[in-house]
């Protein structure tokens, strides 16, 4: 099964910026869709954003939508997450995840703090 690493959270002040990467074990580009989730303390995990498993169709949680932008880089086995004007509420551990047939793997997440 496809493993995760996720790196590039970090403490930001509001307004700032941060890009975050997930390296894939191996190649994802035409058999697992990608995206991140993220999960605030004491809160359910939730959607952020998604690429489609042939990467032609990007999905977004409509409270990052026009900040956050999902991208890959297939030769590197790597997706990524840029998050601009971060904000407070963006305050999380952030997940990157593999979706094949239903299925989810996920990496071991990496925390993102915005102090206002």
């Amino acid at each position: 099964q496809v493993q995760l690493v996720e790196s590039g959270g970090g403490l930001v002040q509001a307004g700032g910026s941060l890009r975050l990467s997930c390296t894939a074990s191996e190649r994802t580009d035409s058999t697992y869709a990608m995206g991140w989730f993220r999960q605030a303390s004491g809160k359910e995990r939730e959607f952020v954003a998604a690429l489609s498993w042939g990467g032609g169709s990007a999905y977004y949680a409509d409270s990052v939508k026009g900040r956050f932008t999902i991208s890959r880089d297939n030769a590197k086995n790597t997706v990524y997450l840029q998050m601009n004007s971060l904000k407070p509420e963006d305050t999380a551990v952030y997940y990157c995840a593999a979706n094949y047939r239903g299925v989810y793997y996920w990496g071991q997440g990496t925390q993102v703090t915005v102090s206002s």
